[in-house]
């Protein structure tokens, strides 16, 4: 009996010892939780934070139809979605691959973690959706080391029961989602589905999402791209849709059909030199940066962050209207330059791509670009000698140079490179609605990962003839003048001293053809320089640059009769806001490309003011809009309407074949400078005024043919194209209609009766026509 006692206490003393080792385990548990709650295992997010975590977000540049431009980041290319932009596919993807218990847990799967400890992990692990939000937001890489990586997972199990509280499972999903690093600047679901698929993140198909949802095991890894490992990354979306089948999610025909297929990739990268609307998004981020510096946050914290903060910016650029400029530049100069590269071969020219330089002058313009050149910036500031950069420049290197076939690898001289790339022809367009101010379109260049200097804002070039208009209206507004005027087409000469006028000036017409009388829009159309130097001598170079300065022109413009021909060098963005004046019935509206900025939660941090002045009367402006429809009515730009011939083929086809037959009411001017260096096309219509110029980074890289080198041949087809993308895409609304006319106008502009002197109204404008 007593021995039977004994071993009834010997098994009391196991359960107590059982229960002590249960209870104690437990208590052991709830003192790690409390350590790591209380910040002995390092650092814990408080409420705050837990509110606002601290993710990097980029800023977006949104066009005014709505669309993602782009974004500004640095390291975090990260824009979040909101839970009800995610395809329900998406999130079940998820939910099956990586917590199949998701719904069911408050933060900690118990029987997944008690199976990762039975089995140490060979069976899967244990970390929850919640518990991975949280080391990626608050813990980090896991460490090598035993001990902190035991402290690390307290830490995750502690944050994500706190996580579970403070948001709704749809939220921990989105943010799952928003915070995790695709690979390739895919910073997010957002970027991955636009960079991996081109497509929002509520576009995705099925295939698409287990693919995306198969890079959380490791991005890095599971890259889909050709060069890294896209065989492995099909494998592991395969494994998420056999994993979506497990939980009903699909059914097994479409999971094996699905399969079957390929990844469906759609690589399209997203960085500041490639994508849509390039050189206007560098202009805006020196414009954000300026704003930044005088905006600080309202709170005191500081200044915004352009890369982090997540900011929005609302542009005037219409997504449509930029596409189809940058396609029209793309077509005409792809063709144009591969007719400049024949006409200027080596065995053609021996000093191409100059023209007018002897081999002397070609050698001090090449040393002076290569001390301007990022390569000797770099090796300057390395501490090499002057002899050795130069020496650097004769050192074949390899390189990715541009074509517009493409970009090719090759090994070339870093001096032999510089003459190739100044052998390019460039472009700077900009398309702007005259009523508002509102820029529609931007294109600074033909490249801007190969060419960064933006040709809108930036550059500023001779504009030839595309000044007359300024002297026209000038005349027009003190002189009260008609198109239907009649000028001697004889030679003129303003003589020396008048206007403070250094030395005679008397220009010559381009035709050198002189005699009778010629109507103002007869002059203007055929740019006669001998009419404009007659309207120049009654009105003086002075108010035509202070009507030029009322128009929105900051350059500089010398006071000399000269500038009638358009001496100065001013900006495509100056023009086309100067021209929209006429357009605008004499209103100037300054450009505007930015509509408001918010901050991520949508609070209006900027919103634009509209500037405004009146620079002409009502019937100053339609008259001198009259004029400017002459241009291509009978004129340079009478090509837009399909109405002229050449014999030349191989000239129509490269310049010419493109049937723009535009018959609607058009105000242009051309330009051409000295020598072709610089083709210009100004062109109007109610309610869209768009500025082409197009020339070479030097001005000794141009067509030896004026045929060639003109702006009607160089600049006007690009516009041409471009409205005629514009004038297909209906919901533009793009006008077609007449110029409104004034309810009084006491300037007759109806020059039905010519004058028998006055034959150049019909003669037009051949195809050898010259516009200077």
């Amino acid at each position: 009996m007593a021995k039977k006692k004994a071993e009834t206490q010997d098994f009391s003393a196991y359960i107590r010892w059982f229960w002590m080792i249960i209870v104690g385990g437990v208590l052991f548990v709830v003192l790690l939780f409390l350590l790591a709650s209380w910040g002995v295992f390092g650092e814990m997010p408080d409420y705050t934070r837990l509110e606002n975590p601290s993710t990097n977000l980029a800023t977006e540049i949104i066009s005014s139809d709505g669309e993602l431009l782009a974004k500004i980041y640095n390291n975090d290319n990260r824009t979040p979605v909101d839970y009800k932009e995610l395809p329900d596919h998406l999130v079940k993807a998820l939910i099956a691959t990586e917590d199949a218990r998701f719904h069911e847990h408050s933060g900690i799967d118990a029987i997944g973690t008690l199976r990762a400890f039975i089995f140490l992990g060979k069976r899967g692990g244990a970390s929850t959706i919640s518990q991975q939000l949280a080391r990626q937001l608050f813990v980090g890489v896991r460490s090598k080391n035993i001990v902190e990586t035991a402290t690390q997972k307290i830490k995750e199990w502690v944050i994500a029961i706190r996580l579970e509280r403070q948001y709704t499972k749809e939220e921990i999903i989105a943010m799952y989602f928003n915070i995790y690093d695709f690979g390739n600047n895919a910073d997010g679901i957002r970027s991955a589905a636009r960079i991996y698929f081109g497509k929002e993140p509520k576009n995705l198909d099925v295939k698409e999402s287990a693919m995306l949802v198969g890079m959380f095991k490791n991005s890095s890894l599971y890259n889909p791209r050709p060069t890294r490992n896209p065989e492995g990354t099909r494998n592991r979306r395969n494994v998420v849709l056999n994993q979506m089948e497990k939980y009903d999610y699909i059914a097994e025909n479409v999971n094996d059909s699905i399969k079957k297929l390929d990844l469906g990739l759609r690589y399209s990268p997203e960085s500041h030199r490639e994508g849509l609307a390039t050189y206007f998004r560098a202009y805006l981020t020196e414009f954000m940066k300026d704003w930044i510096k005088n905006n600080p946050k309202p709170d005191g914290t500081g200044l915004y962050s352009l890369y982090d903060d997540g900011l929005k910016i609302y542009t005037t650029i219409d997504s449509r209207m930029q596409q189809y400029a940058e396609d029209a530049v793309h077509e005409h100069m792809a063709r144009l330059q591969a007719e400049f590269f024949n006409q200027n071969t080596p065995d053609r020219n021996k000093t191409a791509p100059f023209l007018d330089l002897n081999q002397d002058e070609i050698t001090d313009l090449l040393k002076r670009s290569m001390r301007q050149s990022e390569r000797w910036r770099i090796m300057k500031a390395n501490g090499k000698s002057e002899k050795e950069i130069v020496a650097s420049f004769e050192k074949p290197t390899q390189m990715n140079v541009f074509s517009w076939k493409g970009e090719i690898d090759t090994i070339m001289k870093p001096a032999d490179s510089m003459r190739y790339y100044k052998s390019f022809l460039h472009t700077g367009m900009m398309s702007m609605d005259p009523q508002t101010g509102h820029v529609k379109a931007w294109v600074g260049g033909i490249n801007y990962r190969h060419f960064q200097y933006d040709h809108v804002k930036q550059g500023k070039r001779q504009v030839g003839s595309t000044f007359k208009p300024f002297v026209y209206a000038t005349a027009i507004d003190q002189l009260h003048l008609s198109p239907c005027d009649t000028f001697p087409n004889t030679k003129i000469t303003i003589e020396a001293g008048k206007f403070g006028n250094p030395l005679p000036w008397s220009p010559d017409n381009s035709d050198d053809k002189y005699g009778g009388f010629k109507t103002l829009k007869s002059a203007l159309a055929n740019s006669i320089n001998t009419i404009t130097a007659r309207l120049m001598d009654k009105v003086g170079p002075q108010p035509v640059i202070d009507m030029a300065r009322n128009l929105g022109i900051e350059s500089d413009i010398p006071a000399v009769p000269a500038i009638a021909l358009g001496t100065p060098d001013l900006s495509v963005y100056e023009m086309v806001a100067a021209y929209a004046t006429f357009a605008n019935k004499g209103v100037y509206n300054k450009p505007v490309m930015v509509m408001r900025i918010e901050d991520k939660n949508g609070t209006i941090l900027y919103q634009f003011t509209p500037e405004s002045k009146d620079v002409l009367s009502e019937e100053v402006a339609y008259v001198t809009t009259n004029l400017l429809q002459g241009v291509t009515e009978g004129g340079s730009g009478s090509r837009l309407r399909g109405s002229w011939a050449t014999d030349n083929q191989l000239y129509k086809e490269i310049i010419t074949g493109y049937p723009y037959a535009l018959t609607n009411p058009i105000a242009g001017k051309t330009g051409t400078t000295q020598n072709q260096s610089d083709g210009w096309f100004m062109g109007m219509v109610p309610n869209l005024v768009t500025g082409v110029w197009v020339g070479g980074e030097e001005r000794a890289t141009h067509f030896k043919s004026i045929a060639y080198g003109q702006g009607a041949s160089m600049a006007l087809p690009i516009w041409g194209l471009y409205m005629k993308k514009c004038y297909a895409d209906k919901e533009l609304d793009v006008s077609t209609g007449d110029f409104e006319r004034p309810a009084y106008l006491s300037i007759n502009v109806d020059c039905n009766k010519r004058s028998e002197s006055d034959n150049s109204d019909t003669e037009g404008f051949g195809d050898d026509s010259l516009d200077f």
